[in-house]
């Protein structure tokens, strides 16, 4: 199973097992050590996961910490745990914070085994940042997180890069923060940065509030040109298909209007195109369900395949249907929906459509 996988499956466990933790010493069993196994440390060998890690400070002496993964004999990653329940903050990080300082320790983590943060030492040598520069909940994973937790397995761990790592993170993370803040609300000076130079005039107060309202509004114009260009790309026929059996269909069929025009999605369709993702995620790859646009209807794909259509939506009028295919003859039969949200009443039909498509072809007798 590949690490994305662990991770995701042990994930699945948290909601069930949260209602069953009450204590620190519970999530640290049931959580954060199987989490710790996953990144390819054993939990029961102390040359490599020490549990209540000695750390003495200054004049208190005996003060532990929950673990420190071991890398040369030396302490190179702490991990101080909290209950389940716990809101991480500041002064929930004091007592890693004090723990970092002392030890040959490059990463603090601080979690309640949902939330994992990242500490290191970027602001000032061999004192623990305040902030974290990495943030990883397991209930709302984000897949490109996903590749940097990989980072800290046993097999990939080197110290030196990670370093490097979490600089980029950290100001990335600072950056975005500051754009999503004068996206939504623009500053003064951010607002001045523009209007200076489309603006030959001198910028009055009335005029520095007018523009404003344009910086934002054409902010908002920027993006969403972005988006839609990105989806349009998206949206273009692949060459050459990704599997011998699609490229085949799409090489006999000549190209219609309907396939070389570039067609968006509506909201409904994103919205249905991933409910029906949802739906199959126990079933299939998310990478194999693929969407296409077309004029009378939106489909929705098995491998890219026109030969093995998952369904086809029908949103466009005040009735919404979905064709579903999941009969040996592969026709289609058409469903009312009343809301999107129906699309999940129907769970058992798609998933007996991609078991038919998933299944060996027979034999034939020689």
């Amino acid at each position: 199973m590949d690490f994305i996988d662990l991770i995701k499956t042990h994930a699945k466990t948290i909601p069930a097992l949260k209602e069953k933790i009450q204590t620190e010493e519970g999530t640290k069993n049931a959580l954060i050590m199987p989490f710790i196994q996953i990144l390819g440390y054993n939990v029961f060998d102390p040359s490599e996961v020490n549990p209540e890690f000695t750390a003495d400070v200054g004049t208190k002496k005996g003060e532990k910490v929950d673990y420190a993964i071991i890398k040369d004999g030396k302490p190179c990653i702490l991990i101080e745990c909290k209950s389940i329940n716990s809101d991480l903050s500041k002064e929930q990080a004091s007592q890693l914070f004090r723990y970092f300082s002392v030890t040959a320790a490059k990463i603090g983590i601080l979690t309640n085994g949902i939330i994992y943060q990242f500490f290191t030492d970027l602001d000032e040598k061999n004192k623990m940042d305040i902030k974290p520069f990495l943030e990883i909940n397991l209930l709302d994973i984000k897949e490109p997180l996903i590749d940097q937790l990989k980072k800290y397995t046993k097999q990939a761990l080197n110290l030196d890069e990670l370093h490097d790592d979490a600089t980029q993170l950290k100001y990335t993370k600072e950056i975005i923060q500051i754009a999503n803040k004068e996206f939504s609300q623009p500053s003064e000076d951010f607002v001045k940065f523009f209007a200076q130079k489309v603006y030959p005039k001198k910028l009055t107060q009335k005029a520095l509030e007018n523009f404003t309202i344009i910086t934002k509004d054409s902010l908002n114009q920027f993006l969403s040109d972005k988006i839609n260009e990105r989806l349009k790309s998206a949206m273009q026929p692949e060459s050459p298909s990704k599997t011998p059996e699609a490229q085949s269909t799409e090489i006999s069929q000549p190209q219609t209007a309907e396939t070389t025009d570039v067609i968006v999605p509506t909201e409904d369709e994103w919205e249905a195109y991933y409910f029906v993702k949802a739906i199959l995620h126990d079933s299939v790859e998310p990478s194999k369900i693929v969407m296409r646009a077309s004029k009378s209807y939106f489909s929705i794909l098995y491998e890219n395949n026109r030969l093995k259509p998952i369904c086809r939506l029908y949103l466009g009028g005040k009735q919404k249907h979905v064709g579903i295919f999941n009969n040996k003859e592969r026709q289609e039969n058409k469903v009312a929906l009343d809301n999107i949200e129906d699309l999940f009443k129907l769970a058992d039909q798609f998933k007996a459509t991609i078991a038919m498509y998933q299944a060996p072809a027979p034999t034939q007798a020689t």
